[in-house]
């Protein structure tokens, strides 16, 4: 994956790419397609995310602090990831595994 095409938001379709360990922080991904991605331990902190599209996506140990994620989170899987102060005001979460979240401020 083109890690550079992502950060200058080249690419609006990363429906089911592996982006784990990757540095997404500080980006703009609104409206990004991000079904089924897999974002295992990537960091998204302080990334815009509002009306991404992470159906069944994995962030499990993402570290999403700080983070606009008004977004469709259905069955997505937050287990283990660190949310602290994000913004989920309208969020989607039907499904959605929190197991172990780190949920401080939100």
């Amino acid at each position: 994956m083109d890690i550079a095409a992502v950060r200058s938001g080249q690419l609006t379709n990363l429906a089911g790419v592996n982006l784990d360990d990757e540095d997404l922080s500080g980006i703009d991904l609104a409206g990004v397609q991000l079904a089924g991605a897999s974002l295992i331990g990537a960091d998204l902190s302080h990334t815009i995310l509002a009306r991404a599209h992470l159906e069944g996506a994995n962030l499990m140990g993402a570290q999403l602090v700080s983070s606009d994620l008004r977004a469709n989170l259905w069955g997505a899987n937050l287990m283990q990831s660190d949310l602290s102060g994000a913004d989920l005001r309208g969020a989607n979460l039907r499904g959605v595994n929190l197991m172990g979240a780190r949920l401080t401020g939100v």
